[in-house]
């Protein structure tokens, strides 16, 4: 015969294990939060270090004495900053666009059971993560075949399409129900529609997911611009910046090889500085998808 108070205390001790397992959990998760967080705490406190005391002590855990030199330099010329970030916001948004919108085309393309030659185009996607023409072929042909010099599109088309991205949103579509398909298709409308109106309101995890990853590639991309733009006025923040920190670097070598003082240029903490104004705003992107973000990477892996 079943006794009440035995099953009383059962589930009293199943309560009780279960909050100390969640307490070490929030304990561990935290704690690795804050290892996280850590360099970034770092790097914002060294950005208002005065360039000397990072060269004597190393990055410190509190800020004493607190400089604007670093972002006074960085921050010298505003007109030129400001129109290096209006560059590259532009080219972010706009390259962000196009490249979610072909990522995900293709991947619903390529998810349609119906489509006899899907495989046979995924290889054809896939073979070119594997192999590339070159460096030098593929800058022939963007400057002298493309006309990629010194115009906006060299900083969005090279970067426009992914294979990754692709290969996410075909796994992502795969799991959606053919059902969905086929009686949209008995309704009359086309393929446009049904990716515009039925499957993309579908794929919102993963067009958040999609979009980080591609908003990241182009706000951090230097190495195009430094290719194809020779104007100063379409350069981009992270290629403007690495030629400031550059510029800063080349005095100090001329200024200790020829025996001169150079005492007015704090490169540590200026490298610090560029650090926070290049990677701030996007990093305030993400807690607005990241409840999307786990949900778009691992659904189509589950179901795919």
């Amino acid at each position: 015969m079943n006794n009440p108070l035995i099953h009383f205390h059962k589930r009293s001790r199943i309560g009780r294990d279960e909050k100390i397992i969640n307490a070490i959990g929030c304990f561990l998760i935290g704690l690795f939060a804050l290892f996280c967080l850590m360099p970034f705490y770092l790097i914002l406190i060294a950005s208002f270090t005065p360039n000397s005391e990072l060269i004597r002590s190393g990055f410190p855990l509190v800020l004493k004495q607190a400089s604007l030199e670093a972002y006074k330099l960085c921050l010298k010329k505003p007109d030129v900053i400001i129109q290096a970030y209006k560059n590259t916001i532009g080219i972010t948004l706009i390259g962000t666009f196009l490249s979610v919108f072909l990522s995900t085309m293709t991947g619903f393309v390529l998810s349609r059971k119906d489509f006899p030659w899907r495989n046979y185009f995924a290889f054809f996607f896939f073979f070119t993560t594997l192999f590339s023409g070159g460096l030098v072929p593929w800058y022939i042909l963007c400057t002298r075949y493309l006309g990629f010099k010194n115009h906006y599109y060299a900083l969005v088309v090279p970067l426009m399409f992914s294979v990754w991205n692709m290969i996410i949103s075909k796994s992502f579509m795969s799991s959606i129900p053919q059902e969905i398909v086929e009686s949209a298709k008995i309704d009359g409308a086309n393929d446009f529609i049904i990716y515009v109106r039925l499957i993309l309101p579908i794929c919102k995890p993963l067009l958040a997911t999609l979009g980080l990853f591609s908003a990241l590639g182009y706000w951090n991309d230097w190495y195009n611009c430094m290719l194809f733009i020779t104007d100063n006025s379409k350069h981009n923040l992270q290629y403007y910046l690495q030629n400031m920190l550059g510029s800063a670097q080349n005095m100090r070598i001329v200024a200790e090889k020829s025996g001169l003082p150079l005492t007015n240029v704090p490169l540590e903490s200026m490298k610090m500085a560029m650090t926070i104004i290049a990677t701030g705003p996007i990093i305030l992107l993400y807690p607005f998808i990241q409840r999307y973000f786990v949900k778009g990477l691992t659904i189509g892996a589950i179901k795919g």
